[in-house]
């Protein structure tokens, strides 16, 4: 399963505006961009420029500076900028050939600008002016620099130049634009919720996860809350796959080259697996499950009367990303997806399809995410198989999603190499998407690996191949668990899900037993015997983010009771301890949030 889709991997959280696609805004962000490249050769003018776009939540603009530059420059930048928008500037198009441009850049020690033109034919050269500022640019701009009334500078951050880390490391700084104050103001709201939620925070205050250097980047620690959290996902993803009539398969870790050769990864994918040489044979790690699935089909002779066959694998795989594009769960090198084929005939395919769609809208309103947008992307340049089966595995993509009644974008050529594929984004508790399951439609494997099944007629046929995963990467659904509930995680998911708290160390034996009660009934519980007062243990549960403290005294000693406190209430109510027990139950049963 080849997973792609959106991630956020720039220092700022990708936010699904609602004027994303708005030209108007796309040329207001471009011109912001060249404002604050102006601003810097202004206030450092031995600062060389690199690239200044407009990007989804706004706009950046790399820099070479003499010296890295700081929170207080970003201030500084932001108050030259408001001086250069006051001016009203008027932004104009010149044209120039090659050579004219290339002297202007060389008179001004541009050597990236000069990099970008060497790059380019014999064309007519677009720079766009405004004052004195002049930059190598295709536009469109805003009339003038007055236009730009709402912007903020957002923060900086490294990157290398054209994205290659053979290249010089540039400094980055993000910033973003709006036609009123008002959406401006909303865009920093939602920014400061992204920040206290962000799962790289979250993960290390929570005790989720770690990354280390001496493990190596891109590669997940879990720590033992987080090794739960991820356990119960896994619990619950596995024996909905059980339900829904999948076989569990598991396959190495490691397959010989010949496999990836066949299945097209080796020519296609290569750059992002990590190869290495044993006895003289060159083996892989898997970047993907699909090649020992395919084997898993083709180590016996198959019926029709058997189909669909449906293998399932909770498959760990390992991509050689690169560094720069490396962000907490959200891109990572060791991975687990949730990962399944399903194979089956022609005329199976869409109703198959349309049941993986019924299986994620279920598995996301579980976790709680009612929301979500879909994406059908098409044939790349690079890719396997025939025109003809591009177009009946598209054809079977679209209806299936029509029969639903789903609507969806269209993403011209972004597909796998080997099949065309619905990307199912889902939406966070702050509108953001993010990248989940996906279902891909097969001929090209088939082909290669020579997959055959007798037909009612006796004759020997071809299956097609359904790649799908439902939460995706468990890394990454995980991340954007954290975020979307901030840490706090509704009952049936917390990995401490009741925190008991003995008053006093008179009652930490009572407080002992009432946690061996609560784990003897399933519940995941854990005792504070800390000598601490029981205000402090209570507001360390609360940070924590333990959806219900069991506070215990001489009162439920003698009574044999508990206070329960609940972590969205904060009210405390004396209980029974089997009612206690029961009202958890059902909660989780519910899998409600609190």
């Amino acid at each position: 399963m080849e997973v792609t889709g959106s991630i956020p991997v720039s220092p700022t959280i990708v936010f699904k505006m609602k004027k994303k696609e708005d030209g108007n805004l796309v040329r207001l962000r471009h011109s912001a961009a060249h404002v604050m490249a102006d601003a810097v050769k202004r206030l450092y003018p031995g600062t060389r420029l690199g690239i200044g776009p407009a990007i989804e939540d706004g706009f950046y603009y790399d820099f070479d500076p003499e010296k890295p530059f700081t929170p207080e420059d970003l201030s500084r930048i932001e108050e030259e900028m408001a001086r250069i928008i006051r001016q009203d500037l008027r932004f104009e198009r010149k044209t120039a050939t090659r050579e004219e441009a290339g002297k202007i850049f060389r008179a001004k020690n541009e050597k990236y600008k000069l990099e970008l033109l060497d790059g380019l034919g014999d064309e007519e050269i677009s720079l766009y002016t405004h004052g004195d500022f002049i930059d190598l640019c295709r536009g469109p701009h805003v009339e003038s620099t007055g236009h730009i009334r709402a912007f903020k500078l957002l923060s900086v951050a490294g990157a290398y130049w054209k994205g290659s880390e053979g290249n010089p490391m540039l400094q980055r700084i993000y910033g973003t634009a709006f036609e009123d104050k008002g959406e401006l103001e909303e865009f920093l709201r939602l920014r400061e919720e992204a920040e206290k939620r962000d799962h790289r925070k979250l993960g290390r205050e929570l005790q989720l996860f770690s990354f280390n250097e001496m493990v190596g980047a891109g590669l997940v620690l879990y720590h033992p809350k987080g090794a739960m959290l991820r356990q119960i996902i896994a619990d619950y993803i596995t024996a909905e796959h059980i339900k829904k009539r999948y076989q569990l398969i598991s396959s190495p870790h490691i397959l010989k080259s010949d496999i990836w050769v066949r299945s097209g990864h080796y020519d296609y994918y290569r750059e992002n697996m990590y190869v290495f040489e044993s006895d003289k044979q060159e083996f892989a790690v898997k970047p993907m499950n699909c090649p020992a699935h395919i084997v898993v089909y083709a180590s016996q002779k198959r019926s029709y009367r058997e189909f669909p066959i449906r293998y399932f694998e909770l498959g760990s795989v390992y991509r050689h990303e690169k560094s720069g594009v490396l962000h907490g769960l959200l891109r990572v090198r060791g991975f687990t997806q949730d990962d399944a084929h399903i194979f089956c005939l022609r005329k199976q395919a869409e109703a198959e399809i349309g049941g993986v769609i019924d299986f994620v809208k279920e598995v996301l309103d579980v976790f709680g995410f009612p929301d979500f947008e879909v994406e059908l992307s098409t044939k790349p340049e690079k890719h396997i198989g025939t025109d003809d089966d591009w177009e009946a595995a598209t054809r079977a993509l679209k209806n299936a999603l029509e029969t639903k009644g789903l609507a969806y974008d269209i993403n011209e050529g972004d597909g796998a190499f080997y099949g065309p594929k619905i990307d199912i984004k889902l939406k966070d508790a702050l509108g953001r998407a993010w990248q989940c399951a996906t279902i891909q439609c097969d001929f090209a494997l088939p082909e290669r690996f020579d997959l055959m099944y007798t037909d009612s007629d006796g004759e020997e046929k071809r299956p097609i191949v359904l790649h799908r995963v439902i939460l995706g990467s468990l890394e990454r659904f995980i991340g954007a668990l954290i975020e979307h509930y901030g840490g706090a995680f509704p009952l049936w998911l917390a990995p401490v899900q009741v925190m008991v708290i003995p008053i006093s160390e008179a009652h930490a034996g009572y407080g002992s037993e009432l946690g061996e009660f609560l784990r003897g009934r399933s519940l995941r519980a854990e005792v504070d015997t800390r000598s601490e007062k029981m205000q402090k243990k209570i507001r360390d549960a609360e940070l924590s983010k333990v959806p219900y403290m069991a506070v215990v005294g001489a009162r439920e000693m003698e009574e044999g009771t508990v206070s329960v406190r609940s972590r969205k209430h904060g009210k405390t109510v004396v209980m029974e301890k089997d009612a206690f027990v029961e009202r958890l139950c059902k909660e989780i049963e519910a899998k409600r949030s609190i």
